[in-house]
């Protein structure tokens, strides 16, 4: 059977190589129209945009010219009809979809010249020092606001040296071939799969540059306000140098004038969540002079897979005071929760003692196998048990109990669980007190049903039996309503407060910033800005943390990142890990991923995955091969997968007295510092998947003389050494060959 599909795949080729050699004619117009262009002068160079855009205007003059009649026409007639005005509308909505068809006509027969113009561009800014044209009042404006455009009499100075991220860059890029298929699958409204390294930032700038021409907007989404940030001032002077206008929104505060005339510009930079936040925003404005965002034309989507996948059902959410917001019972009832967490921490103690006890006797004890699963019932996330688990034949007894007492709807198991104080059903994230639980934390002499919810129905019923007057079974009722409510909040908070110190751990699921709680995204390892738990679940971390307890809030609007980019005319991604999600990708988005090869042959060397029996051992081999790598003077990138992993090996370095950096949640703010001076030689550089988007590691001569830059990750279950695409990348395409 193997060998018949393997005959297959080699009779029809990989879906890749066939997407590529299908996008290899335009590769072939684009360096013929280059042949053109790179004979220009600079005015010539730079006239070529007007032009384009003019092609662009004239190939859909006719249908512009009818939609602004039929608009005028309406505007005129003030006692239209209503169902002749809809009718007209909707005939302007069929000649919109018309030009929209036009355009992207129009824009794949200009596409070579297009390319080529940005390509010679990325040229000229690379061999010279500045390029000299005739200025224009774009020139004037540009350098009345900074110091990268000189004016000398009617000559503009482009300089090509400028400010990105708060670092000088001297711009060094040319398109590669690989980059020009990039863009045209960019352009194509697909997904761009190109390893780290292949430099997708400068990829973006050929479709940008293509489909910003018609004056629709372009919004490029990045992960991070940093990497947005910067790549508008890394990438903006080769649009601007065309006289097209580059912005980033999260430059300015929402709903300003400033970040409307963002939304305007031709090219806009921009986070996907501030992208999303806007539009949510604009749903709420009480007027059209409110609105900052225009139509949604064309997006191009960096880190597409954690977007649109990772992150994609996520809602986004804005949220306001609530009546009463800030009163709550997190601080009166953390002792009561402390209470329980110690009194379970100590039977589930027992419990993996009695377990060892048991199956040291009989490796397949049912009662070794109940105390183990009550354990892990009760604190699922305790190091100890986790620890225990993961010895031979541990867990498969484990889970042969919980089946046991799953069977038959789980009518069992309440035996499992009488002995614990609250069960923690960590897959379906619940949390529910036992009778032996609330009977602890009930104190002497308090009501004993001060953590259980009257029944209502029941209750009611008993009144309209008791024979009292409508006013006093009304005043009964209401008695009733309240005390339900009341407890009501008290269980829900006491619920909320135990989820936040058993399944919620500090520098895993968030980090403690300027005295507040910041989410840590479990797939980039990034800092989630103005994010928060919903249901009061912040709040009881905040209080677990001793930090402020903000008040409650209410939803106002809200939206999913789904659904707001299948809302772009046409939509496209990039990224270094997309093949492995292209079925949802299509299902969801009808994105198809091209998967482009690399510039130049991957030199790194794999080496084979290591698995060790406890953690300890992992950690020490780590360091132990740190230790030795960093004595031959190589630059070592180690992945990690939270915040406490880097932390302890960073504890563990300094221990044995090696100079490292981190870069996790924390330090994000030092990212491209960080990884830009991870290639030098004997660099140690600890970081969480969120590492180096967009920045190179570049290699010191010691780095490569040395056998090049050295990738080792760890994280993956079963517990053992493995690579994330960033570490595998970075050695993968720095000469000589690297490791992981």
């Amino acid at each position: 059977m193997a060998g018949i599909l393997t005959s297959v795949f080699n009779l029809f080729g990989k879906k890749s190589d066939r997407d590529v050699e299908e996008i290899m004619p335009l590769v072939n117009l684009i360096h013929e129209a280059y042949k053109g262009i790179e004979v220009l002068g600079n005015d010539e160079l730079r006239a070529k945009t007007p032009e384009l855009k003019k092609r662009i205007v004239d190939f859909i003059a006719e249908e512009k010219e009818e939609v602004a009649n039929i608009k005028s026409s309406i505007a005129d007639n003030v006692d239209m009809d209503v169902d002749e005005k809809e009718s007209l509308y909707q005939k302007v909505d069929e000649i919109e979809k018309t030009i929209d068809e036009k355009t992207d006509e129009i824009l794949l027969e200009i596409l070579p010249e297009a390319f080529a113009v940005i390509k010679e561009t990325a040229v000229r800014f690379n061999g010279n020092e500045s390029i000299e044209v005739t200025a224009n009042d774009f020139d004037r404006d540009l350098a009345a606001n900074g110091d990268r455009i000189e004016i000398k009499g009617d000559k503009a100075i482009h300089s090509s040296t400028w400010i990105a991220g708060g670092n000088e860059v001297t711009w060094d890029m040319v398109h590669y071939d690989v980059q020009l298929i990039g863009g045209i699958i960019l352009h194509q409204g697909k997904i761009a799969e190109m390893a780290t390294g292949e430099g997708k930032t400068l990829v973006a700038t050929l479709p940008v540059y293509l489909n910003a021409l018609p004056e629709n907007g372009v919004h490029l989404v990045t992960v991070n306000d940093y990497l947005a940030r910067r790549d508008s001032e890394w990438m903006g002077p080769i649009f601007e140098f065309h006289g097209l206008s580059v912005a980033c929104i999260d430059k300015h505060e929402p709903n300003s004038e400033e970040r409307r005339l963002a939304y305007n510009a031709d090219v806009t930079y921009g986070t996907n969540n501030e992208f999303g936040f806007d539009y949510l925003r604009d749903n709420m404005a009480s007027s059209v002079e409110g609105l900052v965002q225009r139509k949604h034309n064309y997006a191009i989507v960096d880190e597409v897979d954690s977007v649109l996948i990772d992150d994609a059902r996520t809602p986004l959410i804005i949220s306001g005071p609530t009546p009463k917001g800030d009163q709550h019972e997190f601080h009166e009832l953390k002792p009561r929760v402390e209470k329980l967490i110690h009194a379970q921490r100590k039977f589930v103690t027992q419990a993996i003692a009695e377990a060892k006890k048991l199956f040291g006797e009989d490796e397949k004890s049912k009662d070794g196998g109940l105390a183990i699963y009550r354990a892990f019932r009760g604190l699922p996330r305790n190091k100890a048990l986790i620890k225990y688990l993961s010895e031979e034949g541990v867990k498969a007894q484990m889970q042969k109990t919980e089946n046991y007492y799953m069977q038959d709807q789980s009518k069992e198991m309440h035996i499992a669980d009488e002995e614990l104080f609250f069960v923690i059903d960590e897959k379906n994230n619940a949390i529910e007190l036992t009778e032996k639980g609330i009977d602890l934390i009930t104190d002497s002499g308090e009501d004993t049903s001060f953590f259980i919810l009257p029944d209502v129905g029941g209750e009611i019923a008993e009144i309209e039996k008791s024979g009292m007057s409508e006013q006093e079974q009304a005043t009964k009722k209401d008695q009733l309503m309240r005390d339900f409510s009341i407890k009501g909040e008290r269980i829900h908070t006491m619920n909320q407060l135990l989820k936040a110190y058993t399944l919620f751990e500090r520098d895993v699921e968030y980090v403690i910033m300027d005295s507040k709680i910041k989410i840590v995204d479990e797939q980039t390892g990034r800092v989630m800005e103005g994010r928060r738990y919903s249901d009061g679940l912040h709040q009881a971390i905040e209080a677990k943390e001793n930090v402020k307890v903000e008040a409650a809030t209410q939803t106002y609007a809200t939206v999913t990142l789904q659904n707001y980019f299948r809302m772009y005319n046409k939509l496209s991604g990039m990224t270094g890990t997309a093949e492995t999600e292209a079925g949802e990708l299509w299902d969801i988005y009808k994105l198809d991923v091209v998967v482009i090869p690399t510039n130049e042959p991957i030199t790194r060397s794999d080496h084979e995955d290591l698995i060790f029996k406890t953690t300890r051992e992992k950690y020490n081999a780590v360091i132990e091969e740190i230790v030795d790598l960093t004595s031959n003077g190589r630059p070592v990138l180690v992945g990690t997968t939270s915040v406490e992993i880097s932390e302890l090996l960073s504890r563990m370095l300094k221990m044995k007295h090696i100079t490292h950096n981190v870069l996790n949640a924390k330090q994000h703010q030092r990212e491209a510092e960080i990884v830009l001076n991870a290639g030098k030689p004997g660099a140690v550089t600890i970081a969480t998947n969120m590492a180096g988007g967009g920045t190179d590691i570049k290699l010191g001569a010691g780095g490569v003389g040395g056998g090049g830059a050295h990738g080792c990750g760890r994280g993956q279950p079963p517990d053992c050494a493995c690579e994330d695409g960033r570490p595998r990348g970075g050695g993968g395409r720095c000469p000589p060959p690297g490791g992981r």
